[in-house]
Protein backbone atom coordinates (compact mmCIF):
# COMPACT_ATOMS: atom_id res chain seq x y z
CA UNK A 1 0.00 0.00 0.00
CA UNK A 2 1.29 3.47 -0.82
CA UNK A 3 2.62 5.33 2.17
CA UNK A 4 1.88 8.99 2.76
CA UNK A 5 5.06 10.33 4.39
CA UNK A 6 5.31 13.73 5.98
CA UNK A 7 8.81 14.08 7.42
CA UNK A 8 9.87 16.99 9.61
CA UNK A 9 13.54 17.01 10.66
CA UNK A 10 14.57 18.42 14.01
CA UNK A 11 18.20 19.41 14.67
CA UNK A 12 19.48 19.74 18.19
CA UNK A 13 22.91 21.21 17.41
CA UNK A 14 24.17 23.72 19.90
CA UNK A 15 25.66 26.31 17.50
CA UNK A 16 26.19 26.65 13.73
CA UNK A 17 29.49 25.15 12.60
CA UNK A 18 31.20 25.57 9.24
CA UNK A 19 30.84 22.74 6.75
CA UNK A 20 33.72 20.32 6.81
CA UNK A 21 32.59 17.50 4.47
CA UNK A 22 30.27 16.84 1.58
CA UNK A 23 27.18 14.55 1.66
CA UNK A 24 28.11 11.16 0.29
CA UNK A 25 24.82 10.92 -1.59
CA UNK A 26 24.11 14.35 -3.07
CA UNK A 27 27.35 16.28 -2.42
CA UNK A 28 25.79 18.98 -0.23
CA UNK A 29 28.17 20.56 2.32
CA UNK A 30 27.43 19.36 5.88
CA UNK A 31 29.04 19.45 9.30
CA UNK A 32 31.08 16.29 9.61
CA UNK A 33 31.16 16.46 13.41
CA UNK A 34 27.39 15.82 13.77
CA UNK A 35 26.42 13.99 10.59
CA UNK A 36 26.61 10.25 11.20
CA UNK A 37 26.80 8.29 7.98
CA UNK A 38 27.87 11.40 6.04
CA UNK A 39 24.26 12.16 4.99
CA UNK A 40 22.50 15.51 4.91
CA UNK A 41 18.97 16.04 6.30
CA UNK A 42 17.28 15.67 2.90
CA UNK A 43 19.00 12.35 2.24
CA UNK A 44 18.11 11.14 5.74
CA UNK A 45 14.43 11.85 4.99
CA UNK A 46 14.65 9.95 1.74
CA UNK A 47 16.62 6.90 2.84
CA UNK A 48 15.49 6.33 6.46
CA UNK A 49 11.98 4.93 7.21
CA UNK A 50 11.24 5.05 10.97
CA UNK A 51 7.89 3.26 10.45
CA UNK A 52 9.61 0.13 9.20
CA UNK A 53 8.54 -2.90 11.19
CA UNK A 54 5.13 -1.43 12.14
CA UNK A 55 2.06 -3.22 10.82
CA UNK A 56 0.08 -1.50 8.09
CA UNK A 57 -2.82 -3.96 8.19
CA UNK A 58 -4.56 -5.65 11.13
CA UNK A 59 -7.83 -7.34 12.08
CA UNK A 60 -10.39 -6.14 14.66
CA UNK A 61 -12.78 -8.72 16.10
CA UNK A 62 -16.25 -7.61 17.16
CA UNK A 63 -19.29 -9.46 18.51
CA UNK A 64 -22.38 -8.62 16.49
CA UNK A 65 -24.71 -9.60 19.34
CA UNK A 66 -23.38 -7.31 22.08
CA UNK A 67 -21.32 -4.86 19.92
CA UNK A 68 -18.16 -5.38 21.97
CA UNK A 69 -14.58 -5.55 20.72
CA UNK A 70 -11.94 -8.16 21.50
CA UNK A 71 -8.95 -6.84 23.46
CA UNK A 72 -6.33 -9.60 23.37
CA UNK A 73 -5.93 -12.04 24.84
CA UNK A 74 -9.49 -12.70 26.04
CA UNK A 75 -11.08 -9.45 27.22
CA UNK A 76 -14.13 -7.89 25.57
CA UNK A 77 -14.63 -4.13 25.87
CA UNK A 78 -17.47 -1.83 24.85
CA UNK A 79 -16.49 0.99 22.50
CA UNK A 80 -18.35 3.09 19.95
CA UNK A 81 -17.05 3.71 16.45
CA UNK A 82 -14.39 6.47 16.28
CA UNK A 83 -14.24 6.64 20.06
CA UNK A 84 -11.13 7.07 22.20
CA UNK A 85 -11.54 3.56 23.58
CA UNK A 86 -11.58 2.04 20.09
CA UNK A 87 -8.57 4.15 19.04
CA UNK A 88 -6.59 2.91 22.05
CA UNK A 89 -7.54 -0.67 21.16
CA UNK A 90 -6.36 -0.15 17.58
CA UNK A 91 -2.98 1.23 18.67
CA UNK A 92 -2.39 -1.63 21.11
CA UNK A 93 -2.88 -4.21 18.34
CA UNK A 94 -0.02 -2.86 16.20
CA UNK A 95 3.30 -4.68 16.56
CA UNK A 96 6.44 -2.53 16.60
CA UNK A 97 4.65 0.69 17.54
CA UNK A 98 6.10 0.66 21.06
CA UNK A 99 9.61 1.48 19.71
CA UNK A 100 8.48 4.91 18.45
CA UNK A 101 6.91 7.92 20.15
CA UNK A 102 3.30 8.53 19.11
CA UNK A 103 2.63 12.19 18.43
CA UNK A 104 -0.89 12.04 17.03
CA UNK A 105 -3.51 9.47 15.99
CA UNK A 106 -6.95 9.92 14.45
CA UNK A 107 -9.58 8.05 12.47
CA UNK A 108 -10.08 8.43 8.71
CA UNK A 109 -13.73 8.27 7.64
CA UNK A 110 -14.81 5.07 5.89
CA UNK A 111 -18.16 3.75 4.70
CA UNK A 112 -20.03 2.01 7.58
CA UNK A 113 -20.77 -1.05 5.44
CA UNK A 114 -17.18 -1.39 4.18
CA UNK A 115 -16.11 -3.29 7.31
CA UNK A 116 -12.90 -1.24 7.34
CA UNK A 117 -11.40 1.10 9.95
CA UNK A 118 -8.53 3.41 8.96
CA UNK A 119 -6.27 5.20 11.43
CA UNK A 120 -3.78 7.99 10.66
CA UNK A 121 -0.74 7.83 12.98
CA UNK A 122 2.10 10.33 13.44
CA UNK A 123 5.29 9.12 15.16
CA UNK A 124 8.72 10.49 16.07
CA UNK A 125 12.02 8.66 16.46
CA UNK A 126 15.69 9.62 16.83
CA UNK A 127 17.64 8.16 13.91
CA UNK A 128 21.04 9.68 14.68
CA UNK A 129 22.37 11.59 17.67
CA UNK A 130 20.96 15.08 17.30
CA UNK A 131 18.49 14.11 14.51
CA UNK A 132 14.77 13.36 15.15
CA UNK A 133 12.41 12.40 12.34
CA UNK A 134 8.61 12.71 12.33
CA UNK A 135 6.55 10.57 9.97
CA UNK A 136 2.82 10.07 9.24
CA UNK A 137 1.33 6.88 7.83
CA UNK A 138 -2.02 5.05 7.61
CA UNK A 139 -3.07 1.69 9.01
CA UNK A 140 -6.11 -0.23 7.75
CA UNK A 141 -8.08 -2.59 10.01
CA UNK A 142 -10.47 -5.25 8.74
CA UNK A 143 -13.52 -5.74 11.02
CA UNK A 144 -14.30 -9.44 11.49
CA UNK A 145 -17.20 -10.98 13.40
CA UNK A 146 -16.37 -13.16 16.37
CA UNK A 147 -18.89 -14.25 19.00
CA UNK A 148 -17.81 -13.46 22.56
CA UNK A 149 -17.85 -16.06 25.32
CA UNK A 150 -20.85 -14.49 27.09
CA UNK A 151 -22.98 -14.61 23.94
CA UNK A 152 -21.85 -18.17 23.27
CA UNK A 153 -23.13 -19.19 26.68
CA UNK A 154 -26.42 -17.40 26.16
CA UNK A 155 -27.06 -19.21 22.85
CA UNK A 156 -25.79 -22.61 23.99
CA UNK A 157 -27.62 -24.83 26.44
CA UNK A 158 -26.03 -26.21 29.60
CA UNK A 159 -23.29 -23.58 29.70
CA UNK A 160 -24.39 -21.96 32.95
CA UNK A 161 -22.25 -22.07 36.05
CA UNK A 162 -24.90 -21.28 38.67
CA UNK A 163 -28.66 -21.72 38.83
CA UNK A 164 -31.10 -20.04 41.21
CA UNK A 165 -34.40 -21.90 41.55
CA UNK A 166 -37.11 -19.72 43.10
CA UNK A 167 -40.14 -21.67 44.30
CA UNK A 168 -43.34 -21.00 46.23
CA UNK A 169 -45.79 -23.75 47.15
CA UNK A 170 -49.02 -21.92 46.35
CA UNK A 171 -51.61 -22.58 43.61
CA UNK A 172 -51.21 -19.15 41.98
CA UNK A 173 -48.46 -16.84 40.66
CA UNK A 174 -49.38 -13.55 42.31
CA UNK A 175 -46.15 -13.44 44.32
CA UNK A 176 -44.00 -14.04 41.24
CA UNK A 177 -45.77 -11.25 39.35
CA UNK A 178 -44.89 -8.84 42.14
CA UNK A 179 -41.37 -10.24 42.49
CA UNK A 180 -40.86 -9.77 38.75
CA UNK A 181 -41.58 -6.05 39.08
CA UNK A 182 -39.11 -5.71 41.96
CA UNK A 183 -36.41 -7.47 39.92
CA UNK A 184 -37.03 -5.19 36.93
CA UNK A 185 -37.04 -2.03 39.03
CA UNK A 186 -33.66 -2.80 40.64
CA UNK A 187 -32.11 -4.45 37.55
CA UNK A 188 -31.25 -7.60 39.49
CA UNK A 189 -31.59 -9.76 36.35
CA UNK A 190 -28.90 -8.01 34.28
CA UNK A 191 -26.32 -10.79 34.79
CA UNK A 192 -28.62 -13.66 33.84
CA UNK A 193 -27.93 -15.64 30.67
CA UNK A 194 -31.35 -17.29 30.66
CA UNK A 195 -34.65 -17.14 32.56
CA UNK A 196 -37.00 -20.12 32.41
CA UNK A 197 -40.50 -20.37 33.81
CA UNK A 198 -41.38 -23.72 35.38
CA UNK A 199 -44.12 -25.11 37.61
CA UNK A 200 -44.36 -23.30 40.96
CA UNK A 201 -41.52 -20.94 40.16
CA UNK A 202 -38.82 -19.48 37.93
CA UNK A 203 -35.23 -20.60 37.21
CA UNK A 204 -32.49 -17.99 36.77
CA UNK A 205 -29.24 -19.09 35.07
CA UNK A 206 -25.94 -17.26 35.54
CA UNK A 207 -22.52 -17.58 33.98
CA UNK A 208 -20.65 -16.94 37.22
CA UNK A 209 -21.14 -18.08 40.77
CA UNK A 210 -20.81 -14.63 42.34
CA UNK A 211 -23.62 -13.31 40.12
CA UNK A 212 -25.95 -16.00 41.47
CA UNK A 213 -24.96 -15.24 45.07
CA UNK A 214 -25.61 -11.56 44.47
CA UNK A 215 -29.08 -12.40 43.13
CA UNK A 216 -29.84 -14.58 46.18
CA UNK A 217 -28.83 -11.69 48.45
CA UNK A 218 -31.23 -9.43 46.55
CA UNK A 219 -34.09 -11.89 47.03
CA UNK A 220 -33.31 -12.03 50.76
CA UNK A 221 -33.50 -8.24 50.95
CA UNK A 222 -36.98 -7.95 49.40
CA UNK A 223 -38.82 -11.10 50.49
CA UNK A 224 -38.82 -13.63 53.36
CA UNK A 225 -36.94 -16.52 51.76
CA UNK A 226 -34.95 -19.56 52.74
CA UNK A 227 -32.04 -20.63 50.54
CA UNK A 228 -30.02 -23.82 50.24
CA UNK A 229 -26.85 -24.37 48.24
CA UNK A 230 -25.63 -27.47 46.43
CA UNK A 231 -22.84 -28.15 43.95
CA UNK A 232 -22.02 -30.78 41.36
CA UNK A 233 -18.58 -31.71 40.10
CA UNK A 234 -18.37 -31.37 36.32
CA UNK A 235 -14.71 -32.05 35.55
CA UNK A 236 -11.32 -32.30 37.25
CA UNK A 237 -7.74 -32.05 36.02
CA UNK A 238 -5.75 -34.78 37.79
CA UNK A 239 -2.43 -33.07 37.01
CA UNK A 240 -3.23 -29.65 38.50
CA UNK A 241 -6.15 -30.67 40.81
CA UNK A 242 -8.31 -28.02 39.12
CA UNK A 243 -12.00 -28.76 39.57
CA UNK A 244 -15.03 -27.37 37.77
CA UNK A 245 -18.39 -27.17 39.57
CA UNK A 246 -21.96 -26.20 38.82
CA UNK A 247 -23.76 -24.51 41.69
CA UNK A 248 -27.47 -24.68 42.46
CA UNK A 249 -29.28 -22.34 44.86
CA UNK A 250 -32.76 -23.38 45.95
CA UNK A 251 -34.76 -20.39 47.21
CA UNK A 252 -38.12 -21.00 48.89
CA UNK A 253 -40.60 -18.15 49.31
CA UNK A 254 -42.95 -17.99 52.25
CA UNK A 255 -46.22 -19.72 51.19
CA UNK A 256 -48.28 -16.77 52.47
CA UNK A 257 -49.52 -14.01 50.16
CA UNK A 258 -51.27 -10.71 50.54
CA UNK A 259 -54.97 -10.94 51.54
CA UNK A 260 -54.59 -14.53 52.77
CA UNK A 261 -56.38 -15.67 55.90
CA UNK A 262 -53.76 -16.91 58.36
CA UNK A 263 -54.17 -18.98 61.53
CA UNK A 264 -51.12 -18.37 63.71
CA UNK A 265 -49.95 -20.97 66.24
CA UNK A 266 -51.14 -19.95 69.72
CA UNK A 267 -47.60 -19.89 71.13
CA UNK A 268 -46.39 -17.60 68.35
CA UNK A 269 -49.44 -15.32 68.74
CA UNK A 270 -48.49 -14.68 72.37
CA UNK A 271 -44.93 -13.87 71.36
CA UNK A 272 -46.20 -11.35 68.79
CA UNK A 273 -47.78 -9.03 71.37
CA UNK A 274 -50.66 -11.36 72.24
CA UNK A 275 -52.32 -10.75 68.86
CA UNK A 276 -55.44 -12.68 67.87
CA UNK A 277 -54.38 -15.97 66.18
CA UNK A 278 -56.86 -15.42 63.31
CA UNK A 279 -55.41 -12.64 61.15
CA UNK A 280 -55.14 -11.30 57.61
CA UNK A 281 -51.84 -10.93 55.77
CA UNK A 282 -51.98 -7.33 54.56
CA UNK A 283 -48.37 -7.01 53.32
CA UNK A 284 -45.38 -9.23 52.53
CA UNK A 285 -41.97 -7.53 52.49
CA UNK A 286 -38.83 -8.58 54.29
CA UNK A 287 -41.27 -9.92 56.91
CA UNK A 288 -44.86 -11.18 56.87
CA UNK A 289 -47.12 -8.41 58.22
CA UNK A 290 -50.31 -9.69 59.87
CA UNK A 291 -53.38 -7.59 60.73
CA UNK A 292 -56.11 -8.31 63.26
CA UNK A 293 -59.31 -6.89 61.66
CA UNK A 294 -61.06 -6.76 65.07
CA UNK A 295 -58.51 -4.52 66.83
CA UNK A 296 -56.29 -3.14 64.00
CA UNK A 297 -53.27 -4.65 65.75
CA UNK A 298 -50.38 -5.31 63.37
CA UNK A 299 -47.51 -7.71 64.00
CA UNK A 300 -44.58 -8.67 61.80
CA UNK A 301 -43.24 -12.20 61.56
CA UNK A 302 -39.55 -11.97 60.65
CA UNK A 303 -37.89 -14.45 58.34
CA UNK A 304 -35.88 -16.35 61.02
CA UNK A 305 -38.93 -16.67 63.30
CA UNK A 306 -41.13 -17.98 60.49
CA UNK A 307 -38.70 -20.60 59.20
CA UNK A 308 -38.05 -21.76 62.76
CA UNK A 309 -41.66 -22.96 62.95
CA UNK A 310 -43.29 -22.53 59.50
CA UNK A 311 -47.04 -22.47 59.01
CA UNK A 312 -49.26 -22.06 55.95
CA UNK A 313 -52.24 -19.86 55.18
CA UNK A 314 -55.73 -20.96 56.17
CA UNK A 315 -57.39 -19.71 52.96
CA UNK A 316 -56.29 -17.78 49.87
CA UNK A 317 -57.98 -15.29 47.54
CA UNK A 318 -59.57 -18.06 45.45
CA UNK A 319 -61.94 -18.78 48.37
CA UNK A 320 -63.17 -15.21 48.75
CA UNK A 321 -66.93 -14.65 48.60
CA UNK A 322 -68.76 -11.46 47.68
CA UNK A 323 -70.87 -9.64 50.27
CA UNK A 324 -73.07 -6.55 50.11
CA UNK A 325 -72.73 -3.88 52.78
CA UNK A 326 -76.17 -3.06 54.22
CA UNK A 327 -75.02 -0.69 56.96
CA UNK A 328 -71.72 0.43 58.46
CA UNK A 329 -70.85 2.41 61.59
CA UNK A 330 -67.43 3.73 62.54
CA UNK A 331 -66.01 2.84 65.97
CA UNK A 332 -63.58 5.77 66.01
CA UNK A 333 -60.37 3.73 66.10
CA UNK A 334 -57.93 4.24 63.23
CA UNK A 335 -54.39 3.22 62.37
CA UNK A 336 -52.82 4.54 59.20
CA UNK A 337 -55.24 4.08 56.31
CA UNK A 338 -57.37 1.61 58.28
CA UNK A 339 -60.48 2.61 60.23
CA UNK A 340 -62.21 0.19 62.57
CA UNK A 341 -65.94 -0.10 61.89
CA UNK A 342 -68.89 -2.41 62.47
CA UNK A 343 -70.65 -3.51 59.30
CA UNK A 344 -73.90 -5.33 58.58
CA UNK A 345 -73.52 -7.45 55.46
CA UNK A 346 -75.30 -10.02 53.34
CA UNK A 347 -73.86 -12.57 51.00
CA UNK A 348 -74.44 -11.54 47.39
CA UNK A 349 -75.55 -15.03 46.38
CA UNK A 350 -78.20 -15.06 49.15
CA UNK A 351 -80.01 -11.91 48.04
CA UNK A 352 -83.60 -12.80 47.19
CA UNK A 353 -83.37 -16.29 48.70
CA UNK A 354 -82.97 -15.58 52.43
CA UNK A 355 -82.55 -12.67 54.82
CA UNK A 356 -79.43 -13.87 56.65
CA UNK A 357 -77.34 -10.94 57.84
CA UNK A 358 -73.95 -10.87 59.55
CA UNK A 359 -72.59 -8.18 61.81
CA UNK A 360 -68.80 -8.11 61.76
CA UNK A 361 -65.95 -5.80 62.60
CA UNK A 362 -63.77 -4.67 59.73
CA UNK A 363 -60.69 -2.56 59.12
CA UNK A 364 -62.17 -1.11 55.89
CA UNK A 365 -64.37 1.49 57.55
CA UNK A 366 -62.68 4.35 55.69
CA UNK A 367 -63.68 3.13 52.20
CA UNK A 368 -66.87 1.10 52.71
CA UNK A 369 -70.35 2.60 52.33
CA UNK A 370 -73.84 1.09 52.32
CA UNK A 371 -74.45 -0.65 49.01
CA UNK A 372 -70.78 -1.40 48.32
CA UNK A 373 -69.53 -4.86 47.42
CA UNK A 374 -66.77 -6.37 49.52
CA UNK A 375 -64.86 -9.64 49.37
CA UNK A 376 -64.40 -11.76 52.48
CA UNK A 377 -63.94 -15.25 53.90
CA UNK A 378 -67.17 -16.96 55.00
CA UNK A 379 -66.01 -19.02 57.97
CA UNK A 380 -69.40 -20.39 59.08
CA UNK A 381 -69.86 -22.33 55.81
CA UNK A 382 -66.28 -23.51 55.45
CA UNK A 383 -64.59 -26.59 56.84
CA UNK A 384 -60.84 -26.16 57.35
CA UNK A 385 -58.34 -28.98 57.68
CA UNK A 386 -55.72 -27.02 59.56
CA UNK A 387 -54.13 -27.91 62.93
CA UNK A 388 -53.69 -24.26 63.95
CA UNK A 389 -57.37 -23.49 63.30
CA UNK A 390 -58.42 -26.59 65.22
CA UNK A 391 -56.32 -25.39 68.16
CA UNK A 392 -58.12 -22.04 68.02
CA UNK A 393 -61.54 -23.75 68.07
CA UNK A 394 -60.51 -25.81 71.11
CA UNK A 395 -58.99 -22.88 72.97
CA UNK A 396 -60.99 -21.37 75.83
CA UNK A 397 -59.75 -17.86 75.12
CA UNK A 398 -60.24 -17.70 71.35
CA UNK A 399 -62.99 -20.22 70.52
CA UNK A 400 -65.70 -17.61 71.12
CA UNK A 401 -63.90 -14.90 69.13
CA UNK A 402 -64.07 -16.60 65.73
CA UNK A 403 -66.15 -14.29 63.48
CA UNK A 404 -68.71 -15.42 60.94
CA UNK A 405 -67.10 -13.44 58.12
CA UNK A 406 -63.66 -11.82 57.73
CA UNK A 407 -63.78 -8.95 55.24
CA UNK A 408 -60.64 -8.43 53.18
CA UNK A 409 -61.02 -5.87 50.39
CA UNK A 410 -63.54 -3.69 48.62
CA UNK A 411 -64.80 -4.49 45.13
CA UNK A 412 -64.60 -1.41 42.91
CA UNK A 413 -67.18 -1.11 40.11
CA UNK A 414 -65.82 -1.12 36.58
CA UNK A 415 -68.12 0.67 34.17
CA UNK A 416 -66.07 -0.01 31.03
CA UNK A 417 -64.49 -3.44 31.06
CA UNK A 418 -62.80 -3.07 27.65
CA UNK A 419 -61.38 0.37 28.35
CA UNK A 420 -57.58 0.43 27.69
CA UNK A 421 -55.38 1.34 30.62
CA UNK A 422 -53.21 4.42 30.42
CA UNK A 423 -50.24 2.61 31.94
CA UNK A 424 -48.22 -0.55 31.47
CA UNK A 425 -45.84 -2.84 33.32
CA UNK A 426 -42.59 -4.24 32.00
CA UNK A 427 -42.20 -8.02 31.69
CA UNK A 428 -39.12 -10.17 31.76
CA UNK A 429 -38.23 -12.21 28.67
CA UNK A 430 -38.72 -15.77 29.93
CA UNK A 431 -38.55 -19.12 28.20
CA UNK A 432 -41.34 -21.62 28.61
CA UNK A 433 -40.69 -25.06 29.98
CA UNK A 434 -40.14 -28.05 27.68
CA UNK A 435 -43.78 -29.07 28.07
CA UNK A 436 -46.17 -26.47 26.69
CA UNK A 437 -48.82 -25.25 29.15
CA UNK A 438 -52.38 -26.42 28.73
CA UNK A 439 -55.01 -24.06 27.42
CA UNK A 440 -56.76 -23.82 30.79
CA UNK A 441 -53.43 -23.00 32.46
CA UNK A 442 -52.81 -20.21 29.95
CA UNK A 443 -56.28 -18.79 30.60
CA UNK A 444 -55.66 -18.98 34.34
CA UNK A 445 -52.38 -17.09 33.97
CA UNK A 446 -54.16 -14.34 32.03
CA UNK A 447 -56.80 -14.01 34.72
CA UNK A 448 -54.16 -13.89 37.46
CA UNK A 449 -52.25 -11.17 35.63
CA UNK A 450 -55.44 -9.16 35.12
CA UNK A 451 -56.21 -9.47 38.83
CA UNK A 452 -52.67 -8.34 39.63
CA UNK A 453 -53.15 -5.24 37.46
CA UNK A 454 -56.34 -4.47 39.36
CA UNK A 455 -54.51 -4.83 42.67
CA UNK A 456 -51.95 -2.32 41.41
CA UNK A 457 -54.74 0.11 40.56
CA UNK A 458 -56.45 -0.28 43.92
CA UNK A 459 -53.40 -0.22 46.22
CA UNK A 460 -51.29 3.00 46.22
CA UNK A 461 -48.71 1.44 48.56
CA UNK A 462 -48.16 -1.36 46.07
CA UNK A 463 -47.60 1.11 43.22
CA UNK A 464 -44.80 2.83 45.12
CA UNK A 465 -42.68 -0.34 45.04
CA UNK A 466 -42.69 -0.74 41.23
CA UNK A 467 -42.28 1.26 38.03
CA UNK A 468 -45.37 2.05 35.96
CA UNK A 469 -44.97 3.28 32.37
CA UNK A 470 -47.19 5.37 30.16
CA UNK A 471 -49.05 3.40 27.54
CA UNK A 472 -48.64 4.28 23.88
CA UNK A 473 -51.36 6.60 22.64
CA UNK A 474 -51.60 4.81 19.29
CA UNK A 475 -52.47 1.51 20.93
CA UNK A 476 -55.08 3.20 23.11
CA UNK A 477 -56.66 4.76 20.02
CA UNK A 478 -56.68 1.37 18.27
CA UNK A 479 -58.38 -0.34 21.20
CA UNK A 480 -60.84 2.51 21.43
CA UNK A 481 -61.77 2.11 17.77
CA UNK A 482 -62.27 -1.63 18.28
CA UNK A 483 -64.53 -0.96 21.26
CA UNK A 484 -66.49 1.61 19.25
CA UNK A 485 -67.08 -0.94 16.50
CA UNK A 486 -68.46 -3.34 19.10
CA UNK A 487 -70.83 -0.70 20.40
CA UNK A 488 -68.84 0.21 23.50
CA UNK A 489 -68.49 3.96 23.78
CA UNK A 490 -64.97 4.39 25.10
CA UNK A 491 -63.59 7.03 22.75
CA UNK A 492 -64.67 9.80 25.07
CA UNK A 493 -62.58 8.42 27.94
CA UNK A 494 -59.52 8.12 25.71
CA UNK A 495 -59.85 11.72 24.53
CA UNK A 496 -60.02 12.89 28.13
CA UNK A 497 -56.70 11.15 28.80
CA UNK A 498 -55.08 12.66 25.71
CA UNK A 499 -56.29 16.14 26.70
CA UNK A 500 -54.02 16.02 29.76
CA UNK A 501 -56.24 14.73 32.52
CA UNK A 502 -54.65 14.48 35.95
CA UNK A 503 -55.58 10.84 36.46
CA UNK A 504 -55.52 7.66 34.43
CA UNK A 505 -58.52 5.40 34.74
CA UNK A 506 -60.57 7.95 36.70
CA UNK A 507 -63.83 6.64 35.26
CA UNK A 508 -63.69 3.70 37.70
CA UNK A 509 -64.42 4.63 41.28
CA UNK A 510 -61.33 4.44 43.45
CA UNK A 511 -59.02 3.35 40.59
CA UNK A 512 -56.95 6.48 40.20
CA UNK A 513 -53.36 6.29 38.92
CA UNK A 514 -51.86 9.82 38.92
CA UNK A 515 -49.82 10.71 35.87
CA UNK A 516 -46.91 11.85 38.02
CA UNK A 517 -46.42 8.19 39.03
CA UNK A 518 -45.93 7.06 35.41
CA UNK A 519 -42.62 6.88 33.52
CA UNK A 520 -42.20 7.43 29.79
CA UNK A 521 -42.34 4.13 27.95
CA UNK A 522 -39.30 2.68 26.20
CA UNK A 523 -38.53 -0.48 24.26
CA UNK A 524 -35.66 -2.00 26.23
CA UNK A 525 -37.63 -5.12 27.16
CA UNK A 526 -40.84 -6.90 26.35
CA UNK A 527 -43.83 -4.97 27.61
CA UNK A 528 -46.89 -6.44 29.24
CA UNK A 529 -50.33 -5.13 28.54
Amino acid sequence: MAMNVDVIPFATTQAPVQATILCCNCGAPIDGTTAVGALCYDCVKTNVDISEGIQREAVLHTCRDCDRWLAPPNQWVSAALESRELLALCLRKLRGLSKARIVDASFIWTEPHSRRVKVKITIQQEVNPGTILQQTFEVEYVVANHQCTDCQKSFTHNTWRANVQVRQKVPHKRTFLYLEQLILKHGAHKDTINIQEVDNGIDFFFGQRNHAEKFVDFLSSVAPVQSKKSQQLISMDVHTSTKSYKFNYSVSLVPICKDDLVAIPLKLAKQLGNISPLTICHKVGTAVSLLDPNTLQISDVSTPIYWRAPFSSLADVRELAEFIVMDIESLGVSKGRYLLAEATIRRASDLGSNDTEYTVRTHLGAILHPGDSVMGYHLTRTQFNNPEFEAIEQSKNYSGQIPDVVLVKKVYPRHKKNKPRGWRLRRMAKEEADVLPRKQDANRDELEYEQFLRDVEEDPDLRQTMNLYKAQQEEKRRKAREDAMEGVETMEGVEEEEDGGDEVGSDDDGLEVPLDQLIDEFDEMNMGS
